[in-house]
């Protein structure tokens, strides 16, 4: 057993810095093993008298300190493994340090390391104490001048933050740089990039007419799959004039893509650093979804250099005053982009897959914690995901042009200074003179509340009563709940879903916003003409869970017509969910009548068909009802989509054939939805091979599809469907995919995730393939894109990952372990598997127990490990 205690950081403690930094000075002598790097540092006290100066330093190794020109005796100063402190200096001083650090050898990818060759960085949250001594928190805020050296054959280009000044030679072939950031900043958005690079360059002019470089760099002989990222790039500097008045504040804007990143893309002022998986792209190498998810990451790191970078979080509590706004902001572009409706059904698919399992187990925790170990390990889908639905929900109250005035007051407000969730709300409370406090509930307590609705119609007097509830159960920390604002946007519809009048307050209308303030709430609608079919929560108004009290029939009827395409989507959702979860397929052809109707509707969008083709995932359903039984609910979902495919066949295989294939490639939203559809028809053709009479024929058409695939996106969507035949077919293929692509790194990713995260396959040779794959040796664990594409997919896959003999957590638990020696970080993500043991039935739940028990004894674990699985395990 463990007997250390690490002593977690809490909000409440919170007090700014005994001193500020105006201004800091670095210089780097860069060498693989022997990083030379002086810092100037221009200090004043701002707090305490008598308070000594406190740096925080890790992995440095310290060759010397001077104040005011003098240099410091060692018994002067005092150095741990984590910081630097100096007892006794004056008000204000200049301090420089020198220090060399070894870069190919940080393999925890914080601070400055090596990938593929390079030096590169990673400072958010607290990488740059990796790099020099500093305060190493956001509040500390200053500006960056920085020369970098290094020897020009092999580096040839020298980046960092700002505005390039000045380069030239050096002697013995070496050469310089040196670059200039006038705004000021957190030094966790510092960021340094030196290597042999391709680029790729446009330029920009914004609304005031001033002109921006923009350039991306990227590995060598890969410049051209940098273009649609520069063209997202493009759309987003524009959307953000358009929709936010954010005009871009540098002369120059940077991105480089590198191999070896813990995240997705970090937003460092003027020099994005993205992991390449998101920044390069073309037709052959990546799928629609790439494309997509490069065209979101692109806008969200741009649009951190506002809501991130000019106005910065006082502390790491209030991370989501940056994620949560600039994820929403990122969503409305991509709404924009690729239509509201399919954007905002991805979206809350991913937040309930994420978000929704993590606020209702041991995990939990609130948009705004109140403490932590390592601030790592809040970069959750709490954070981002929810934390963009308060905004979301924020604007939902306010309307669009009240919610853009709060947000230019924000900015204008905030320029410039490292803020609070409370001068964020405070912006509201100016621009329209109402109390905004409750509204800061939703980030403070954690859980997903319950939202109840109870219709009742009066024929006689034409009237609706609908009686609200809310209800939050308790979470770890948070047993007692209070209630939150939930806006409740809503319509009525006929039998048929088609819509229906009311009258509410006087008003004729056809939709309305309910805001449902206390515990209980009745709100009488008038002048409802027929028994109505309740439309509620419509676009997904508030992050909820919904029951509503009502006949069966009316989530067909929302199905069939709801002018809202989410209640559309989400009412097939539901009966879907029902059939799985009860076993009980005879009313399966019902439901498979009103997806004929769906696949028949020439007005959706193909991409809306798709989404209504697809059933609610294992996760999903494993959130709906306990314990879970995850062989049950594999077997019961698979068994309905064998039961749909047989039903279907006709209509499947027809709209298959009638969907025109493109003579060149598009990644627009009609093209991709195109594409979309027809591998979800294909998929659920496949899903009744098994039982199917026709299988020679099944087996050739998705062959065939394979065979004729001329994007990576039809390329994976066949693969995937011809797991569902016998394994020499799936593994023939996948042997001409490796044959393929074997010298493309990110298509290789996909390879491996393909194999460990299909649910298609037969579980058992799922886990087989799993083991192998960590043999195979393309695997190198040291590369988080690999590592992830293997053991994260394997453990998203539940019908594999569950295994009743707790193989498949052994697989996990192995991998955590030996990944944690050297990338805590990257190796605490997998501990959330194990942590919702409590809702599954005998014997997984003892077995999932065990495994997240044998990491957290483990000796010699990381803080990041260490805390998921202590706190997974608390009772």
């Amino acid at each position: 057993m463990r007997t250390d205690t690490p002593q977690p950081i809490r909000l409440i403690d919170y007090r700014a810095p005994d001193f500020r930094i105006p201004s800091t000075e670095l210089s780097f002598d860069l060498h693989p093993t022997q990083t030379r790097v002086k810092a100037k540092l221009s200090v004043e006290r701002q707090g305490a008298k008598d308070a000594p100066l406190v740096l925080m330093g890790e992995r440095l190794k310290l060759i010397s300190v001077a104040l005011d020109g003098r240099l410091l005796s060692p018994d002067a100063y005092a150095v741990t493994d984590e910081t630097l402190s100096i007892a006794e200096v004056p008000d204000a001083f200049t301090l420089e340090t020198k220090v060399e650090i070894d870069p190919s050898n940080n393999t925890t990818l914080e601070g400055l390391y090596m990938s593929s060759g390079r030096f590169c960085t990673q400072c958010e949250a607290e990488g740059f104490r990796k790099i020099t001594y500093s305060f190493d928190r956001p509040d500390a805020l200053s500006t960056y001048r920085v020369r970098i050296e290094a020897p020009k054959a092999g580096f040839p280009h020298l980046l960092s933050n700002g505005n390039l000044i000045e380069r030239g030679d050096l002697d013995n072939g070496r050469h310089f740089a040196q670059w200039e950031d006038p705004f000021f900043k957190p030094c966790y958005l510092f960021a340094l990039v030196a290597g042999d690079l391709d680029v790729f360059e446009d330029s920009f002019v914004t609304m005031t007419g001033r002109t921006v470089d923009l350039k991306i760099y990227v590995d060598t002989g890969m410049r051209d799959r940098a273009a649609y990222a520069m063209d997202a790039l493009k759309r987003s500097m524009r959307w953000d004039e358009e929709a936010y008045g954010r005009e871009y504040d540098l002369d120059l804007f940077m991105i480089v893509a590198v191999r070896d990143f813990n995240f997705g893309a970090m937003e460092n002022k003027g020099l994005n650093i993205f992991n390449a998986s998101l920044l390069l792209a073309d037709p052959q190498t990546a799928t629609d979804a790439d494309y997509e998810r490069i065209e979101s990451v692109i806008a969200h790191e741009y649009f951190h250099n506002w809501s991130g970078n000019r106005v910065t979080c006082r502390d790491w509590f209030q991370l989501c005053l940056k994620e949560g706004l600039t994820v929403f902001r990122d969503q409305g572009f991509s709404g924009d982009q690729r239509g509201h409706a399919v954007a905002r059904i991805k979206d809350v698919k991913a937040l309930r897959a994420r978000q929704f399992a993590e606020d209702s187990g041991p995990l939990a925790h609130p948009v705004r914690p109140s403490s932590y170990l390592k601030i790592d390990n809040f970069y959750t889908a709490t954070i981002y995901e929810k934390g963009a639905e308060i905004v979301g929900m924020l604007k939902t109250y306010v309307g669009p042009e009240t919610y853009r005035k709060a947000l230019d007051h924000y900015f204008a407000a905030n320029d410039g200074t490292a803020a609070t969730l409370e001068d964020f709300l405070a912006s509201f409370e100016a621009v329209t003179g109402e109390s905004f406090k409750p509204w800061l509930t939703w980030y403070t307590q954690a859980g997903t509340p319950r939202l109840h609705i109870a219709p009742a119609y009066d024929a006689s007097a034409k009237t609706l009563s609908l009686t609200l509830t809310q209800a939050t159960a308790p979470t770890p920390g948070q047993p007692d709940k209070t209630t939150v604002p939930i806006p409740v946007r809503f319509g009525l519809l006929n039998a048929d879903g088609e819509a229906q009048g009311f009258t509410l307050d006087g008003e004729s209308l056809t939709e309305a916003l309910y805001v449902l303030r206390d515990a209980e709430a009745v709100l009488t609608l008038h002048d409802v003409a027929e028994p109505p079919v309740l439309s509620a929560l419509r676009h997904f108004s508030a992050p909820v869970i919904l029951s509503l009290k009502e006949d069966p029939d009316a989530a067909f009827a929302r199905m069939k017509g709801d002018p809202d395409p989410f209640n559309r989507w989400e009412a097939a959702q539901g009966l879907a969910r029902d059939l799985i979860l009860s076993g009980d397929l005879t009313h399966a052809p019902r439901f498979g009548d009103a997806l004929q109707a769906c696949l028949n509707d020439d007005a959706l969008e193909p991409a809306f068909q798709a989404l209504m083709l697809a059933l609610p995932s294992e996760s999903d359903l494993a959130q709906a009802k306990t314990p879970v039984n995850p062989q049950a609910l594999h077997h019961n979902r698979q068994a309905l989509k064998a039961a749909l495919s047989q039903q279907l066949d006709p209509i499947l295989r027809a709209t298959y054939a009638a969907i025109p294939l493109p003579n060149s490639f598009s990644p627009d939203a009609r093209a991709a939805g195109q594409r979309s559809l027809r591998n979800a028809l294909l998929d659920l053709i496949m899903a009744g091979y098994s039982a199917a009479p026709d299988r020679p024929e099944r087996l050739a058409m998705a062959q065939a599809h394979v065979g004729a695939a001329d994007t990576m996106t039809d390329m994976i969507g066949g693969l995937s469907a011809l797991a569902y035949a016998e394994p020499e077919a799936f593994d023939t293929a996948l042997a001409a995919f490796y044959e393929r692509f074997k010298t493309e790194p990110l298509v290789i990713d996909k390879w491996f995730a393909l194999q460990a995260g299909t649910p298609n396959a037969d579980p058992q040779q799922t886990r087989t393939r799993a083991r192998r794959l960590t043999q195979h040796p393309d695997f190198d664990p040291k590369t988080p894109n690999r590592w992830r594409a293997v053991v994260q997919a394997f453990a998203g896959n539940p019908a594999a990952f569950h295994a009743e003999d707790g193989s498949g957590y052994d697989l996990l638990v192995e991998q955590v372990l030996m990944v944690d020696a050297f990338n805590p970080m990257t190796a605490a993500r997998l501990v959330e598997p194990l942590s919702r043991f409590r809702i599954y039935e005998s014997p997984w739940r003892e077995a999932m127990q065990a495994a997240l028990t044998r990491i957290r004894n483990a000796p010699g674990l990381s803080k990041n490990v260490l805390e998921l699985s202590a706190k997974a395990l608390e009772d």
